[in-house]
């Protein structure tokens, strides 16, 4: 069981665990692709910026950029499709839909509106030629793209959830990839959270019901893996 939450858990919580048999390992299949979520200036902010300027920033998102980038890079050498997804709303806030009704549409450049610098996805995690992105308008990368077709059209059996924030976007799209039966995997320090408590119960809830949590190093080991035995190396 991961330190992440175990100290979250009680003693009737760990007795439940074992006795309905939550948390078994799916494993990581022979076709992964890599998700990366949102990974924008808005979620994860810019060094040195005040807190007024990008105030939607999860403060550990900074620190998963570097995992991230290494797990990016396993993916694209390894031929494992890497797609992003980016969250992004008009500026008059017409596309927001109920969600406006659960919090106020920031009219700033430090937010998720079309054409501003928040939108943008940071350049230490970039896109690179091959790569897909999609935009969506709604927390789980599933609803309203073309994700799930562009996954069955690669053959792709597995999917590696990075990118933020854990507990929403994340999650969303985690439940949704194991609904659509693919084996699903989160890169527990390649993903963000606004709340450290969020973070937390969100990699548990994943782990118990959902996906494999793991860390990167473990994800890169295995594509390095995919890539010696197609090249026979």
């Amino acid at each position: 069981m991961s330190v992440q939450w175990t100290d979250l858990l009680s003693a009737e919580d760990r007795a439940t665990m074992e006795r309905a048999r939550f948390g078994r390992r799916i494993g990581l299949g022979e076709h992964p692709a890599v998700l990366v979520i949102d990974v924008q200036t808005y979620m994860v902010g810019r060094p040195g910026s005040a807190l007024d300027a990008y105030p939607s920033a999860c403060p550990s998102a900074r620190a998963a950029l570097a995992p991230l980038a290494r797990l990016l890079a396993a993916a694209r050498a390894a031929g494992a499709p890497v797609i992003y997804t980016v969250f992004t709303l008009r500026r008059d806030g017409g596309d927001i839909g109920v969600y406006g009704r659960k919090r106020d549409l920031l009219t700033i450049d430090g937010w998720c509106l079309e054409g501003t610098p928040g939108a943008a996805i940071v350049p230490e995690v970039a896109p690179q030629p091959g790569d897909i992105v999609l935009p969506k308008k709604k927390p789980s990368a599933f609803f309203g793209t073309p994700l799930l077709s562009l996954l069955i059209d690669r053959g792709v059996d597995t999917i590696l959830v990075t990118g933020g924030s854990t507990s929403n976007c994340v999650r969303a799209t985690v439940v949704d990839s194991a609904s659509y039966n693919f084996r699903t995997a989160v890169a527990a320090d390649c993903v963000f959270d606004r709340f450290a408590i969020s973070h937390r119960v969100a990699l548990f809830d994943m782990d118990r019901q959902y996906a494999d949590v793991l860390e990167s190093a473990t994800a890169v080991s295995h594509l390095e893996g995919l890539k010696e035995r197609s090249t026979g190396r």
